[in-house]
């Protein structure tokens, strides 16, 4: 394992850390406080497709913001894994059966439509205030950002995390996606990209 992977995953264990230790009605509370910040500060028009994803452990709830989203809507997805490096967004429909992605998530069926979003909700581990993020480990998101770039797709990237999960500075590769846009439960924040 190089050094930056080794890193990249002590802070991502420091920041996971402290995220479990959040009390679970704050964590409530504050995907609700997401929720609300991120339906007036996020525009999502009925044309938009919405990717999010379904909380593993004592990840951020990002269900509230999809709904409210839906509600006006938009149409929402949820990223489902197909192979070991890549995932792929199948639309989420109220109603319909939801599959084992692995990894403690859940996602829509091989028979759901496979949709190209224009604004993604990721998740991550880590974040500082440069919008760099650290994930799972598994560069899932990055690749597919990548293939939507090369497709001539710019979806709006927006990182959603708790506050407590922002570090100092994450160490970076060329091939590292940063997010513009970090959304917490103290509102949405434009983030240097540099």
């Amino acid at each position: 394992m190089n050094s930056g992977i080794k890193e990249k995953a002590f802070l991502r264990s420091q920041a996971l850390g402290r995220r479990d230790a959040l009390d679970t009605q704050y964590r409530i509370e504050a995907s609700l406080d997401i929720a609300n910040a991120g339906k007036t500060a996020i525009e999502v028009t009925p044309d938009s497709i919405v990717s999010g994803f379904w909380p593993i452990r004592s990840e951020i709830d990002v269900r509230p913001l999809l709904f409210a989203f839906h509600d006006g809507g938009a149409r929402l997805c949820l990223p489902a894994i197909v192979d070991k490096t890549t995932i792929v967004f199948r639309q989420l429909v109220r109603g319909s059966a939801l599959v084992d992605m692995g990894y403690g998530t859940v996602g829509p069926g091989p028979e759901a439509a496979i949709l190209d979003p224009t604004v993604m909700l990721v998740p991550l581990a880590a974040f500082d205030s440069r919008g760099h993020r650290i994930g799972y480990g598994g560069g899932y998101y990055d690749r597919a950002i990548a293939r939507l770039r090369k497709s001539g797709q710019d979806p709006v990237l927006i990182g959603v995390a708790f506050d407590c999960q922002e570090i100092a500075a994450v160490p970076h590769d060329p091939h590292d996606i940063p997010m513009p846009h970090i959304l917490t439960e103290t509102g949405l924040r434009a983030m240097s990209c540099d």
